[in-house]
């Protein structure tokens, strides 16, 4: 059952939510089949797209924030707090920051359960489950591949 007043995750949105993925998956194929001269593009490769997925989940507590009826900044403040990690652990060596981009993303997920279902937003959490397995279970297989 839905609560009063959910959105309900756009056809769409699904859409480009589950082909998102795909870079994930290639990148963590790529970590273990490429010829080790080029692996480190391949982890660069995974890790940048990790990224920027991290600090879009980031980017989304922003839009929540501007939509309070009564201002606060934590909306705004951990909105920026994904982006950082995700910046250092772009420069650290693959098989730790592909770790810490995979905990980040389950983080993200984590604040997001709390945060979605005051917002109206709680049907979107199983689409954001299944992304963030996937995603996370990625990074952390080409940290391992690495």
């Amino acid at each position: 059952m839905r609560e009063a007043g959910a959105q309900a995750p756009n056809p769409v949105a699904l859409k480009l939510g589950y082909a998102g993925l795909l870079p994930f998956l290639i990148g963590a194929a790529l970590v273990w089949l490429v010829h080790a001269e080029v692996q480190p593009y391949a982890t660069l490769l995974l890790a940048g797209y990790g990224a920027v997925i991290v600090s879009f989940l980031g980017g989304i507590h922003w839009g929540l924030g501007f939509r309070q009826q009564v201002p606060s900044p934590g909306p705004f403040v951990w909105g920026v707090v994904p982006s950082l990690v995700a910046w250092v652990a772009v420069v650290m060596p693959a098989y730790a920051g592909l770790v810490v981009l995979g905990v980040m993303l389950v983080v993200c997920y984590l604040v997001d359960r709390r945060a979605y279902p005051r917002h109206g937003l709680a049907a979107w959490l199983t689409l954001r489950f299944r992304l963030t397995a996937v995603a996370a279970l990625s990074c952390f297989l080409g940290a391992a591949g690495s």
